[in-house]
């Protein structure tokens, strides 16, 4: 954010050349809203610093959770043979009366 540094800088600079005068009430206001913009520019750089900041040091942890997490779980994905669906499950071919063949919906004889 560096060029809004320096476009704040060159009005800066344009108010000083112009002869701005701080005791009018028009020269006041314009020297606060180069104020105001300097500021504006300051905090904004200053964030993005910050985020850029944050953003490294999120790298850093996810390439350490990566790290752990081939530590516990192994680098190769064994649990991908054991994948279930649920959606799979054919309800019709469950049957919870114990009597009952669910194959051919006939009712199983006890002995």
């Amino acid at each position: 954010m560096d060029y809004l540094i320096q476009k704040v800088s060159y009005l800066r600079g344009l108010a000083d050349g112009l002869g701005i005068d701080e005791s009018s009430k028009e020269g006041k206001l314009l020297l606060h809203i180069v104020d105001t913009l300097e500021e504006f520019a300051d905090v904004l750089d200053e964030t993005i610093e910050n985020q850029e900041d944050l953003e490294e040091y999120v790298t850093f942890i996810d390439e350490d959770l990566a790290d752990v997490e081939d530590d516990i779980y192994g680098e190769d994905d064994e649990d991908d043979d054991y994948y279930y669906d649920d959606d799979e499950f054919d309800f019709d071919d469950f049957c919870e009366d114990d009597d009952c063949c669910c194959h051919c919906d006939g009712e199983i004889e006890e002995e």
